[in-house]
């Protein structure tokens, strides 16, 4: 059989893309491909859970449009679907004064990309969060909270209600690009498609290699550490709590998330990872580390950042690191109220002279389109980031 359209990847931003094909194109033959048995089991399933508002990024920008589109849109499929969907709002609060200055260029920020936001003093922020403490706060109250596993689920028999088929616990071992098809195989069989997009998260660049085509960075993966608060301060947190994000560093920062199912978690932190796939502290995978180890652009990354990734490292190694950069804004928890919970896995793309890709990175020929970098929040931008892919992918001459 010659399919229409091939997908690789069973993590939101793979399925919404299936999705928005067969709405795109009714009736049109697909098949997804994801080599776990469950889709949504790595970068999807294993995040915040947070609807982010987008108040981060540059205004105008297409980080900015596609996170205010994509919250919009994760918040009606959710409501459409049963999903549950908790809009808490976000504080993010300054403890210093350094940390209050770089607020206000948030607040100008958020203003800028048309966000609702409000500035809180101490002692307001006080008033509608006991528990942290701080200078200065903004509060942004379009964020919102949902569980992205059950996104997906959605997703996926939604996909198939459309007939595509989904082929769970089926690792790609070829790729090849013919000038009428795409031949993919997998064990025992192999699949043929006009059309192949590829949305493979922590295996994106190995994907790209396996089809042929020559690509200039590679992914090192960052584990995400987290801990469960104890249940004496669930139900005392009234919206997610971070950091003023520290413009030296590339993540945002050890949060308060408030989950959608009651619990509350603190993190992740951002430490180096010896495992693309391993959630286990101290995961490690041969094959993994060598291939991060001998790309030169990995060690220009470290030189170039290596105080940032020796915090990381410290928080990573001590409960006590990691509970002292929580007590700056929220100084009664105690090493006790930290409770294990399951690490995520970012997947983040590094160029040969070791800078960190931040923006969309695709990487296409006449009959496939693969995604190589999709930044952060791609879950709460997953919607339309998968019209822009989709959009890319039928604009291909074929």
């Amino acid at each position: 059989m010659l399919y229409d359209f091939c997908v690789i990847g069973g993590g939101i931003l793979g399925l919404a893309t299936a999705m928005r094909l067969l709405e795109e194109r009714p009736g049109a033959s697909l098949v997804l491909i994801e080599k776990e048995t469950q889709v949504a089991r790595h970068q999807t399933g294993h995040n915040s859970g947070v609807i982010h508002a987008g108040v981060y990024y540059p205004p105008g920008s297409l980080k900015a449009t596609l996170c205010r589109q994509g919250a919009e849109a994760t918040k009606r499929f959710a409501a459409e679907n049963g999903i549950a969907v908790e809009v808490c709002g976000k504080l993010i609060v300054a403890t210093s004064d350094a940390e209050v200055e770089r607020m206000g260029d948030l607040h100008r920020r958020a203003e800028a990309n048309g966000l609702p936001v409000e500035r809180l003093s101490a002692s307001e922020l006080h008033a509608r969060e006991p528990l942290i403490a701080g200078r200065a706060a903004l509060f942004v109250a379009s964020t919102g909270i949902v569980d992205y596993r059950l996104v997906s689920a959605k997703m996926a028999e939604k996909i198939t209600g459309l007939g595509a088929e989904l082929r769970l616990g089926a690792t790609v071992t070829a790729i090849r690009e013919r000038p009428d098809a795409v031949e993919v195989d997998i064990p025992g069989e192999r699949l043929r498609a006009k059309r192949l997009v590829a949305c493979a998260g922590l295996q994106s660049d190995r994907l790209a290699r396996l089809a042929g085509l020559r690509i200039e960075h590679a992914i090192v993966p960052f584990r995400g550490e987290y801990f469960a608060l104890d249940a004496r301060i669930e139900g005392k947190l009234n919206h997610l709590i971070y950091p003023v994000p520290d413009p030296a560093m590339p993540f945002l920062g050890i949060h308060l998330t408030k989950m959608i199912d009651g619990r509350v978690t603190v993190g992740p932190n951002a430490a180096l990872g010896f495992s693309r796939e391993g959630y286990r502290h101290g995961s490690f995978d041969l094959r993994d580390t060598a291939a991060m180890m001998s790309f030169p652009g990995f060690w220009k990354s470290i030189a170039a950042n290596w105080r940032a990734a020796a915090s990381e490292l410290r928080s990573s190694i001590s409960r006590a690191a990691y509970l002292a950069e929580c007590r700056k804004y929220c100084p009664s928890l105690e090493l006790s109220d930290l409770k294990p919970y399951p690490a995520g896995i970012r997947a983040q793309a590094v160029l040969a002279d070791g800078s960190f890709v931040h923006d969309f990175l695709f990487r296409s020929t006449d009959r496939m389109l693969h995604v190589c970098n999709a930044p952060s929040p791609a879950a709460t931008s997953a919607i339309p980031i998968a019209g822009l892919i989709v959009d890319k992918l039928l604009g291909a001459a074929v």
